[in-house]
């Protein structure tokens, strides 16, 4: 009896089963059945993909080879990918904070013309366009003056460096070190093809590849092998040649990055003490300044996504899927334009929710910032008035010194694209220790008024970009007037010479 009782707990064999239930093992057979097909059916997808990849890859309408800066030839080759590219001339899109609409930025923040004053920032400042845009921004801003026949230059040639692909190729063509010491307006008529294809490919085979000196010369510096980046490292890489902090070395302007030290705002500035270097002397505090440019990548690799893996690319060029192609869009703008093709792609969570998240970072941080720029100012303006009271250069060597560490501070959280997006602890972080600075800049120069025999400092009206520019001296109407001038005449004359040798 027990033998049998023992026997009733085995459990059936699968035939046995299926001979008491058939309906079982129809199901199973169903399934099974089901399964195949779907199987089947991804299999002739990866393999239709495959086809097409390979199709539009061998079958190039043209050959291109070398540096070729012509963006629509490689269209030819790459039509997807060129029609997206050819999108980052929209304007239709604005967040909370900017976005890629037009905004003069100093008549939003008129505080930053006293910031920058001396420098040609103070003269102009707006919000960045597409990619197909750097070179029509870059001849539009006064920032690079009104040069004719060799003379008016306010920049050096290196100022191209990251607005078109005709870099590469008159780097290549006159030698890295002639292109960088050059004027401005000396490559006026060879710099003309806005950024796209061969800044960041290989024409051979559409791998990511660098194209500038200057990011490969700051990896060897540290020690570093940069043609052993992984291919997601490298979707990140190609963004850092140009969405970096840099300063142009010694009388040849040599593009250099200043991440000897490492890449935090402190390591930088540390670089920047010991090799006594400045962009200018502000013009009313008379202090040695630097001005950060957009520390895009260094502030990006301090925060949340930077430091879990993700790539530049995954979030402003997100994937798109079209017929049997799967390629990434080429109109890098910010993620909030499609939140379901960037954001949502790893949150589980509404496009609302994600968006709020986003303003709710970027208020807090721009609420530091705007501490920081009245109070920063009213520094520049305290030290004026203590020159003009007789303060010495010894007097004044502490003051000019927190000066200088705040606005390094300040301008690198504010010039970076998307700080406080990228690490807005890092960048609160920051801007905390900029407002720290210019509290105790100011407490130093009371100090020095006292001595002097001054009690009360008036601020001047600086609530309108005019007027901050008509306090620190500018006439606006005649920089204005010249540079619109200067765009009838000049670029014409740049275009039909680049067209007529084949350059554009």
């Amino acid at each position: 009896m027990k033998l049998l009782e023992k026997c009733k707990n085995i459990p059936l064999s699968c035939a046995e089963t299926v001979k008491e239930k058939p309906m079982l093992g129809w199901a199973v057979f169903g399934i099974a059945m089901v399964a195949v097909f779907l199987l089947g059916l991804l299999a002739a997808s990866i393999t239709e993909r495959r086809a097409e990849i390979a199709t539009i890859y061998n079958n190039k309408k043209i050959e291109i080879t070398g540096i070729n800066p012509h963006n629509e030839q490689w269209g030819l080759n790459y039509p997807r990918e060129y029609e997206t590219w050819k999108k980052t001339r929209e304007m239709d899109f604005h967040s909370k904070h900017l976005g890629n609409v037009p905004e003069d930025v100093l008549e939003s923040r008129p505080a930053m013309v006293v910031l920058w004053a001396g420098y040609a920032f103070s003269r102009d400042y707006s919000a960045p366009r597409g990619h197909a845009y750097t070179l029509d921004d870059m001849r539009a801003t006064l920032r690079t003056g009104t040069p004719v026949n060799g003379e008016g230059d306010l920049q050096p040639g290196t100022c191209w460096t990251c607005k078109s692909p005709d870099v590469p190729r008159l780097m290549q063509e006159k030698g890295i070190e002639e292109f960088y010491k050059a004027k401005w307006s000396a490559w006026g008529n060879e710099v003309v093809n806005p950024l796209g294809c061969a800044d960041c490919h290989d024409p051979q085979t559409m791998n990511l590849t660098i194209t500038r000196p200057a990011l490969i010369e700051a990896f060897k510096r540290q020690g570093k092998d940069i043609s052993e980046a992984s291919p997601q490292e490298m979707r990140t890489l190609v963004c850092a040649q140009c969405h970096v902090e840099y300063y142009f070395k010694g009388d040849g302007k040599y593009l250099t990055f200043p991440w000897d030290k490492g890449m935090t705002v402190e390591a930088m500035e540390e670089y920047y003490d010991n090799v006594g270097f400045s962009d200018w002397t502000h013009a009313l505090s008379k202090t040695p300044m630097l001005k950060a440019q957009h520390p895009d990548y260094e502030i990006f690799l301090l925060g949340t996504h930077g430091q879990r893996g993700l790539a530049c690319a995954d979030c402003h060029m997100p994937y798109v899927s079209e017929g049997g192609i799967k390629y990434s869009s080429h109109q890098v703008m910010s993620p909030l334009k499609n939140v379901a093709s960037t954001c949502q792609t790893c949150h589980r969570d509404s496009e609302e929710n994600l968006k709020k998240y986003v303003y709710d970072n970027q208020d807090k941080v721009l609420e530091i910032r705007n501490r920081v720029e009245a109070e920063l100012s009213k520094a520049h303006i305290l030290a004026k008035a203590a020159w003009d009271a007789g303060a010495s250069k010894e007097e004044m060597a502490d003051a000019q010194k927190l000066i200088r560490q705040a606005q390094w501070r300040w301008d690198f959280g504010v010039a970076s694209h998307g700080a406080s997006f990228h690490a807005p602890v890092e960048t609160q972080r920051i801007l905390a220790h900029s407002l720290d600075k210019s509290l105790l800049a100011q407490i130093e120069l009371q100090k020095i008024l006292f001595t002097h025999g001054v009690t009360e400092t008036a601020m001047p009206d600086l609530t309108t970009k005019a007027k901050a520019q008509a306090y620190i001296g500018l006439d606006m109407n005649k920089l204005t007037n010249d540079k619109e001038q200067w765009i009838k005449t000049v670029v014409p004359q740049w275009l039909s010479e680049a067209k007529q040798a084949g350059r554009l």
